[in-house]
């Protein structure tokens, strides 16, 4: 307890006789789908889909459990080999229903009224939502043979650069006062309240990157040379519009909030001035001081005993059923809680919505910061937690929204300390927030507009390191601006974030921003309403699933297709740099 998480739920280990069950069951699911595929009949709509539906159900429902296992080992541990030959395995039998994929997309696609077919039968009509956006897809799918080779041709494509990528980063050795330390180890020094310290874990962490960054690059490039592909074969303008199809979000929602944080940057960039004159400095904020603490609380720490504690008890007063999990979440292991070598670095949330639980990493430091990140991966939890009810098909919710529970929960815990503060530490709890906010907001928008430069210089070349460093400069100096020290900047954040790396999944930056201020917004709605918020925001949750991203937030009343909502939620950061800045200018 309070070390290592457990995975006991999903199996024993590699050799539990149960998961050898259950990798014959995929087997003989693949098989079935075949069969149930090879039988569809247009003449008898209704039963072909439930049969095959049955089929992807159970077959789907046995992915997310293998699969789920073994990833979680290795995120825990880079060198834990044992799953390798498994998972290379799976992905090929997924692969392999490729073309079974696409026969069966197809004959949902060529129903004209599938509203009635899935009428009498309370399984199909569950999966209303889900068979229309499989009939909204048929313009961007390949031929049944093209499906399949691309679907088999990534395993060793995309995925095996993306696994390249994740091995590098857990297991570089980072040189740090004549030892050796790892790099997730050496990020989290950026934190600490010393700040020669500081910048010198800046400095060396800037060095590791010679030993990883060339392969890195040809990481990067052969992923978004994939992305670039297959936007084009499947008929989509290009990657943003293929990313934005598929989370369900409208393009005139993501440039709304792009106009709206763009008008705000200056407000960011004040607040970053004038936190670099509090330090000493006069050219703007060294990037390694973009986590130094302002005020008094920087001796405020927490064991995972008192974070547990504080968390429950301040979740309570919002939402019992949230309190009630997270005290669950702690309690039963369902967290991996310190860094230590071979081990991912930042932190993330696993759903796992057919066991009723969840699985979160972290790489806990003590800080407060540590126990604002807990709060929001037990966000992404209790978002899970909403969806539980949904059939197995129905439990995956897109990109953008993916954000707001977690966002929320950081705004449940940071706003009551903030309240209840006074003097130096009242000063650093806004401060952290900003800092939170300036991450979210201004440097989203950097690795936005570097992922959209290196997409699409794609296209005609190859980026060596070098190049990708230039970009990743000029993308923080159009987003940071004078609000950093241009001498000091972080010209290999492309190599260190893990998004860039999933080839089927490009983007994964703007739904940061998205979450936040979305997540203010339903915040803004909830101290307006009180308790008779809190259906809705399950609802809402639960919805995310099965609806658009703009019908979801039609839910709590809100448009996201104009910049007015954007805007308010942006006010509420900026009202709260304007009084840090006032705290501390007394």
């Amino acid at each position: 307890m309070y070390n290592e998480w457990s995975l006991d739920v999903f199996y024993k280990g590699a050799e539990d006789p149960a998961l050898q069950l259950d990798m014959k069951k995929i087997e003989d699911r693949v098989a079935e789908y075949k069969s149930a595929v090879a039988a569809l009949d247009a003449e008898k709509p209704a039963e072909s889909l439930r049969r095959v539906i049955d089929v992807k159900e159970e077959m789907g429902l046995l992915v997310r459990r293998l699969m789920g296992f073994f990833s979680l080992r290795r995120s825990a541990n880079a060198s834990d080999t044992a799953g390798a030959v498994y998972m290379t395995k799976i992905q090929g039998l997924m692969a392999s229903n490729a073309k079974e994929n696409v026969i069966f997309n197809k004959f949902v696609g060529a129903i004209e009224d599938i509203d009635s077919v899935i009428a009498g039968d309370e399984v199909l009509s569950a999966y209303k939502f889900y068979f229309g956006e499989i009939k909204k897809s048929i313009s961007h799918t390949l031929s049944d043979e093209a499906e399949e080779v691309f679907a088999k041709l990534s395993i060793s494509g995309g995925r095996a650069w993306g696994d390249l990528f994740s091995y590098l980063t857990a297991n570089v050795e980072v040189d740090y006062k004549g030892e050796v330390t790892t790099l997730s180890a050496i990020r989290g020094l950026a934190e600490s309240d010393d700040a020669t310290v500081r910048k010198e874990a800046y400095e060396a962490e800037l060095a590791c990157y010679s030993k990883i960054r060339d392969s890195i690059a040809f990481a990067l490039n052969s992923i978004k040379a994939q992305v670039n592909t297959e936007a084009e074969l499947r008929g989509y303008a290009d990657p943003l519009a293929m990313t934005l199809e598929d989370s369900r979000m409208e393009k005139a929602t993501l440039d709304a909030m792009l106009e709206a944080m763009r008008e705000y940057m200056p407000k960011f960039r004040e607040y970053m001035r004038h936190k670099a004159k509090l330090l000493g400095y006069e050219n703007g904020l060294p990037w390694y001081e973009m986590y130094a603490q302002i005020g008094d609380a920087s001796a405020q720490t927490f064991t995972v005993e008192e974070a547990h504690k504080y968390l429950v008890e301040h979740f309570a007063s919002f939402a019992p059923d949230l309190a009630q999990m997270v005290d669950r979440a702690f309690k039963e292991e369902w967290i991996d809680f310190y860094p230590r070598a071979g081990k991912v670095g930042g932190a993330f949330c696993s759903n796992l919505p057919f066991i009723g639980q969840s699985r979160i990493l972290t790489n806990f430091s003590g800080s407060f910061g540590s126990v604002v990140t807990l709060a929001h991966e037990l966000g992404h939890a209790y978002h899970g937690q909403q969806i539980e009810d949904h059939r197995p098909l129905n439990t995956g919710y897109t990109m953008p929204v993916a954000e707001t529970a977690s966002n929320f929960n950081e705004l449940i815990i940071v706003n009551d300390a903030i309240s209840k503060a006074s003097g130096g530490e009242k000063i650093a709890l806004i401060e952290s927030q900003i800092q939170d906010c300036n991450q979210i907001i201004v440097d989203i928008y950097s690795r936005f507009l570097f992922e959209d430069e290196v997409i699409r210089r794609r296209k005609n070349k190859f980026m060596f390191a070098d190049e990708l460093e230039e970009i990743m400069l000029n993308a923080q100096k159009e987003a940071y601006g004078d609000g950093l020290d241009p001498n000091y900047l972080h010209p290999y954040m492309w190599c260190c974030k893990s998004h860039y790396y999933r080839a089927g999944l490009s983007y994964y930056n703007f739904p940061y921003a998205f979450g936040g201020l979305f997540s203010r917004g339903l915040y803004a709605k909830y101290l307006e309403e009180g308790e008779a918020f809190l259906p809705k925001y399950r609802a809402l949750l639960k919805a995310t699933t099965v609806e658009s991203v703009e019908n979801v937030a039609h839910i709590a009343g809100i448009d996201l297709t104009k910049p007015d909502f954007w805007r308010t939620s942006l006010q509420i950061i900026a009202d709260r740099i304007d009084e840090f800045i006032a705290e501390t200018s007394k």
